[in-house]
């Protein structure tokens, strides 16, 4: 991939890998738009990168994610590279009963809204110099955290229609690329722990767009990052290691 030059649509991007994701395709010269829920947070990022085009959108909403399709087409046609990036990470307590609105929420951010927007969009990418998809799923794709079980479910899911949409668009000009992070030190899951402040242990959000960046540059259409790379190679003999780790 061509990563300079570019107008790119980055959804979820105001914090963690989105927000770092922008702010490195800035620095390459591309054009960069980043949607999200809190209008807020978003003129605070355009505050500090005046470069930065910002959109309210919230994609748990079939008709938002139309009007933000919509909205692109009409303000920057030129937009050739869209980034899935948007997420949420709950808990899944089987034993004692699900969360119904939790469970909506996850597979309708993780898993209905990229795909749709992604089918969304074909059109307008179609033709367009360099035009790509990227997804971004998970190293949990391949080896889920038991507790975990519906965000996993829903990149396992990511990464399979990843692999249908790559082969439905072959002959269209259009790339699809697939990057699944390991564990990044971001907001994500942050809901479940007490102090909103505490890392999760995971690796520094730049070093991982290191990894990232240097796989889009290279045209990996699809790549794990860090510990990912391992876990897309060996999933079933770390499932019972990585699950040892938790509780049950």
């Amino acid at each position: 991939m061509n990563i300079t030059g570019n107008t790119i649509l980055i959804t979820g991007g105001t914090s963690g890998i989105g927000l770092a994701f922008a702010e490195e395709f800035l620095k390459e010269g591309n054009k960069v738009i980043i949607t999200g829920r809190r209008e807020g947070r978003l003129q605070a990022i355009k505050d500090r990168l005046p470069g930065i085009i910002t959109k309210v959108s919230d994609l748990e909403e079939a008709a938002q994610r139309i009007e933000l399709v919509d909205w692109i087409a009409e303000n920057y046609p030129d937009t050739n590279i869209l980034i899935n990036n948007a997420g949420v990470q709950f808990i899944t307590d089987f034993k004692n009963g699900i969360d119904l609105d939790k469970l909506q929420t996850e597979v309708v951010t993780n898993l209905i809204a990229p795909i749709h927007l992604a089918s969304l969009f074909i059109a307008g990418l179609k033709g367009k110099e360099n035009a790509a998809i990227v997804n971004i799923t998970s190293g949990l794709a391949f080896v889920p955290i038991a507790m975990m079980a519906v965000y996993c479910a829903t990149k396992a899911a990511m990464h399979s229609a990843t692999l249908s949409l790559r082969y439905q668009l072959k002959d269209t000009g259009i790339k699809v690329f697939e990057i699944a992070p390991p564990a990044v030190d971001t907001e994500l899951g942050h809901d479940r722990r007490e102090d909103k402040d505490q890392s999760h242990g995971g690796i520094p959000v730049a070093e991982f767009i290191e990894g990232a960046m240097a796989a889009l540059k290279a045209g990996t259409l699809e790549a794990g990052i860090g510990m990912a790379a391992g876990m897309r190679i060996k999933r079933e003999e770390l499932f019972e290691v990585i699950n040892g780790n938790f509780p049950g």
